[in-house]
């Protein structure tokens, strides 16, 4: 790649991910931590997909939008571990121009996607809890299709708008990402144009997409919480917040996670590095964990699972 200022993006063909910085005596070590993380992501996540494709009382909206975000966790963190992983003991870590679009392109589209999915799940738990005896009809298999989907739009469209204002940048300056993956904010670092336009882009999203999904949790929790408490009995109420804890503690890793992401300060990169670790790869390990030990129905189904494997041997 040239040194003039014209240079374009289209002149680059691969980009370099400087990844974490350690000390090369711990690359083994970085690497068997992300190995046996998204070791735990892979076999939570597939075990939380097998036990409700298989089991038909998990047949029901709230393990449908479960399932789903199973799926959306397995692969945002797919879309980035792999590589790193390969990053970490490589001398030459490169991605592909088509790769990195690729990369950014699907990282973001499961993350916005998650967060759509989040609020439909809240939207789930209000109806099941305020409004009870219109819960199958109000949560139709068709309207939790069409809550899925749209939250799939959603991403696509954000992730189309990311990538189209991203990569129409000039890199004439740098081809080093200082970060293990493809983003945004450290792809900005490195291009020679005005990102005003990507900052306001960014920031329009950021607006669109954490305001509506932030709204629908916090209105339909406050529903619940005013519902749950004109319960009399204290059984009645704490199996009504039961069914709601595990989404509240997902909820609120999410958003504490990529909190943490994002408002790191911009002058300590490898402090936003470790807290997207926390996000891409603890996040979706800690969300199977986090269902399967408060839902009674998770746990029986799992035993139910255990038990069968048990007999057959």
């Amino acid at each position: 790649m040239g040194d003039k200022g014209g240079d374009n993006h289209s002149e680059v063909t691969d980009f370099i991910l400087a990844g974490i910085r350690v000390c090369p005596e711990l690359h083994i070590l970085l690497f068997l931590l992300f190995l046996t993380v998204y070791g735990m992501v892979l076999l939570g996540n597939l075990s939380m997909i097998g036990i409700i494709v298989t089991d038909p009382r998990l047949n029901t909206p709230m393990y449908f939008f479960l399932g789903n975000l199973s799926v959306i966790d397995l692969s945002y963190s797919t879309v980035i571990v792999p590589k790193a992983m390969v990053n970490i003991l490589s001398q030459k870590k490169t991605i592909s121009f088509a790769g990195c679009v690729a990369q950014l392109f699907l990282y973001a589209l499961f993350m916005v996607t998650e967060a759509f999915v989040l609020a439909a799940m809240a939207y789930d738990r209000f109806i099941a809890i305020c409004n009870p005896l219109l819960y199958t009809v109000r949560m139709s298999r068709s309207l939790c299709i069409q809550l899925v989907a749209g939250s799939y739009l959603c991403g696509w469209v954000s992730s189309i708008l990311q990538i189209s204002v991203t990569f129409s940048m000039s890199f004439c300056a740098s081809r080093v990402i200082d970060h293990f993956y493809c983003d945004s904010n450290p792809i900005e670092k490195i291009s020679c144009s005005n990102i005003f336009i990507n900052k306001m882009v960014s920031l329009s999203l950021a607006v669109l997409i954490i305001l509506p999904t932030i709204v629908v949790i916090a209105v339909s929790y406050m529903y619940i919480v005013s519902t749950v408490l004109k319960i009399r009995s204290s059984e009645g109420r704490k199996k009504a917040f039961s069914t709601c804890s595990s989404h509240l503690g997902v909820v609120t890793l999410l958003y504490g996670t990529v909190s943490f992401v994002y408002l790191t300060p911009p002058n300590n990169p490898e402090l936003r590095k470790v807290a997207s670790v926390c996000y891409i790869l603890f996040t979706p390990m800690l969300n199977p964990l986090i269902y399967s030990l408060r839902n009674k129905d998770v746990k029986d189904a799992m035993r139910k699972v255990l038990w069968k494997k048990k007999v057959l041997l």
